[in-house]
């Protein structure tokens, strides 16, 4: 008896018997794929279930503007308040010529994550590794791609505890200057406290709102940054000379410039998953609200760079710290603002870096180590992770140097190249077209 098609084998007569492979194909077409995966491999239905709580996978129901939202406060983070301190080094020509140079190659770099998010039939990756280990081999692709990807977004929350600690030292000064001043320590263990509640939002979706308030604010502090320095105007023996120094620290410091270029346009390395979030069909597939969300977030990340760069330069020449709103002194309020505002939007970026992480750690805990999914998992892994980078903050406060080593070392391959590398292994063009001699 097959009572849940309610089909009595036994009882069937002889002249019809002929007809219950046709019964058992139409109810393999209903219920096909799931039959399959079912007596296949009893572990599938497991599979299932964990990708249904994993925070990359268990939400489809995004609009184009949360792809706006997360890519703003992906892109637009802490490294542009250093955009000007860059310009000390490259000078006028080279710094603005190397970020509009960046701005182009990483919105066609990002064009092609987008498309290829769903270059399979029927298959979308969902996230930056699976694509690396299509195109470049399973384990060569997984190899290459995660060390790059986790120092990205391990990285990033590194430098933004740092960021979020060191924007509320400042404020806490510049509100209250006959207040007690109290060590950058303290101020990152209270940005942190934050995150262990956050890090509890199950997926991207869910901090699509917190996401919201870190693009506005990062719109915000940009013009509020470039703003002051108008109202500061020019210091009365600006000088936008090269800095003489011994050539090993030109050298240094200029490719530590370029490396926190390289930082200013992060978002390719969450690209898929956010386009991930997106429900696809073949009529309507991902990418198109997905590119809908990148060009306006890429608008509004021209509308904060260049101002940003060019006016600071402007105003403090070589008097610039790596920090922007370290730089600006006046008027108070507005800068205390601006610091509360940066504050905002790394509470934002940070769960956004860190949600992929999230996901590779319960994947594993899940997967691997064959740990049931659900609350205690998520509170235990989670928190951990926002512990560790916490430590690592308060052992490692150099927000200038952590811009540029970071950069240089894993943006550069998983924003400017691999891109190119993987869409050439994808579609390849004819050797010696326009498409392969601009990706090569």
């Amino acid at each position: 008896m097959v009572t849940g098609n309610s089909l009595n084998v036994a009882s069937a007569p002889p002249k019809a018997s002929f007809l219950l492979p046709l019964v058992f194909l139409w109810s393999w077409d209903a219920r096909g794929q799931r039959l399959m995966d079912d007596y296949a491999d009893g572990n599938i239905r497991k599979v299932r279930s964990a990708n249904d709580w994993l925070p990359v996978t268990s939400s489809r129901n995004a609009k184009w503007w949360y792809s706006a939202f997360h890519n703003i406060t992906a892109m637009v983070g802490a490294g542009v308040l250093s955009l000007p301190y860059t310009m000390v080094f490259l000078g006028w020509g080279p710094g603005i010529f190397l970020l509009v140079l960046s701005w182009i190659i990483t919105l066609y770099t990002l064009w092609q994550l987008v498309d290829m998010h769903e270059s399979v039939p029927g298959r979308r990756f969902d996230r930056y590794h699976e694509l690396a280990q299509y195109t470049l081999g399973e384990k060569r692709g997984l190899w290459i791609l995660v060390p790059l990807n986790l120092t990205v977004e391990v990285g990033v929350d590194i430098v933004y505890m740092v960021t979020g600690g060191q924007s509320l030292k400042k404020f806490h000064e510049t509100v209250c200057h006959s207040c007690k001043k109290y060590r950058q320590t303290y101020w990152i263990l209270i940005f942190s406290s934050v995150h262990f509640f956050l890090a509890q939002l199950p997926n991207l979706n869910s901090v699509a709102g917190v996401s919201l308030a870190a693009a506005v604010m990062s719109l915000s502090y940009s013009t509020i940054a470039w703003g002051a320095c108008v109202y500061h105007g020019q210091l009365e023996d600006v000088s936008y000379d090269y800095l003489h120094t011994t050539p090993a620290n030109t050298v240094f410091r200029v490719l530590n410039s370029l490396g926190v270029v390289a930082f200013a346009y992060a978002g390719h390395n969450v690209a898929l998953e956010i386009q991930a979030t997106i429900p696809s069909s073949p009529e309507k597939p991902s990418r198109i609200p997905m590119w809908r969300g990148v060009i306006a977030a890429y608008f509004v990340t021209a509308v904060c760079y260049l101002p940003v760069a060019i006016v600071g330069y402007w105003a403090f020449g070589h008097s610039l710290d790596d920090n922007l709103l370290l730089t600006l002194k006046k008027p108070d309020w507005l800068i205390a603002a601006a610091n509360m505002m940066v504050v905002v939007h790394v509470i934002g970026s940070y769960q956004v870096f860190a949600m992929p992480v999230y996901d590779m750690i319960e994947t594993v805990l899940v997967k691997n180590f064959n740990l049931p999914p659900g609350f205690w998992l998520r509170l235990i892994a989670r928190s951990s992770y926002v512990a560790f980078t916490c430590f690592i903050a308060v052992t490692f406060p150099f927000f200038g140097d952590l811009l540029g080593f970071f950069g240089g070392l894993a943006f550069a391959p998983t924003t400017y190249f691999l891109p190119c590398i993987m869409w050439l292994i994808i579609n390849k063009p004819k050797r010696f077209s326009l498409p392969w001699l601009v990706n090569w």
